[in-house]
């Protein structure tokens, strides 16, 4: 049924498509959908404007229109499905060439004169860097698999007690010493704020500082705007996780030069 009622009202040509916006909307009514945030459907917005502070470009407003009434079961449903969606993501299957984007591995350090490829072993510590002969004659950082943040559960072992590196997906193609500079000693996870999902990111961040007792975390962002918004999702995690842990933030420009780091 449809009423005149407060909705929210979203100007394409101001929004960014940061996504700060998203984990601000406990109903789940809001989405980046093709670099601009969404409304899902007019029922699941309850039109309270939660999600107006977090806009940095004024794009969000209240107005009032013709529009379904709020639906608080159709919330309850809506989210149900979107967790069961990501659930579903984590339990995925091997699949026949072996390599399930899931299977959790964490890297064993071998002898850089061997030509072996290494072998998993969950006991492994994902502070200690792997030593994976490339093509180049140096030895790949990374000390485990997988690397993106939605395919990491927090039970994955190389995530206790790590020094952990939250990454956005253009720093690594962005700055020349990825992994010499920043991957080096820490376990990495992977991800876009701008065309993920950033509440199921909120809700992962969430169990993995509340399980995982973190030593340290490091976010690696670019300096377009989009890009902050995956600091709103850490802030946002340790908030309701209601756990205190030591964050740096390190800002990359798009030349792939570091212009900014801040510790909170």
């Amino acid at each position: 049924m449809k009423a005149i009622r407060k909705i929210i009202k979203i100007d394409e040509e101001l929004c960014d498509g940061c996504g700060q916006c998203v984990p601000d909307c406990a109903e789940g009514s809001l989405k980046i959908i093709d670099g601009k945030a969404k409304l899902v459907a007019d029922k699941l917005c309850d039109g309270l404007g939660a999600c107006l502070g977090s806009c940095p470009t004024g794009a969000l407003q209240i107005i009032e229109r013709q529009a379904d009434e709020f639906d608080e079961v159709a919330v309850e449903k809506y989210l149900a499905e979107e967790k069961k969606k990501s659930e579903t993501v984590e339990k995925q299957p091997t699949m026949d060439c072996g390599c399930a984007s899931t299977h959790i591995q964490s890297f064993n350090s071998i002898d850089p004169s061997s030509t072996a490829a290494g072998s998993a072993s969950p006991c492994q510590s994902a502070n200690k860097p792997t030593e994976i002969s490339s093509a180049g004659g140096k030895n790949s950082a990374l000390s485990h698999w997988p690397v993106q943040i939605r395919l990491i559960p927090a039970h994955a072992p190389f995530l206790q007690n790590a020094d952990l590196l939250v990454a956005a997906d253009c720093t690594a193609v962005a700055v020349r010493n990825f992994q010499e500079n920043y991957l080096e000693g820490k376990a990495v996870m992977m991800g876009c704020p701008k065309f993920d999902d950033a509440e199921s990111y909120v809700q992962r961040f969430v169990e993995i500082i509340s399980t995982c007792n973190l030593k340290s975390l490091t976010i690696l962002i670019m300096e377009v705007p989009c890009c902050s918004a995956m600091s709103v999702i850490i802030q946002k995690a340790i908030e309701r996780a209601g756990k205190s842990i030591a964050v740096e933030q390190i800002t990359i420009s798009t030349r792939g030069e570091e212009i900014a780091r801040k510790q909170w």
